[in-house]
């Protein structure tokens, strides 16, 4: 799994409170990010939700 966010991000942390293990909130750039590039295969289906939930559709999963 690949997750990119990308510049839509409204930085409204929604995927931040969901799933903090993956994604951190970038002060300096008003926006999440990712604390990883391999996501592990427990927090998958997190990720996933996390990408269904947001608002701005900034976070693009490639299987």
């Amino acid at each position: 799994m690949k997750v990119t966010i990308t510049k839509m991000c409204m930085g409204d942390r929604n995927c931040n409170d969901l799933c903090p293990e993956i994604f951190e909130y970038d002060e300096d750039q008003l926006k999440s990010t990712l604390k990883v590039d391999d996501i592990p295969d427990h927090f998958k289906d997190k990720v996933r939700q996390a990408a269904k939930e947001c608002g701005a559709d900034a976070i693009e999963i490639e299987e």
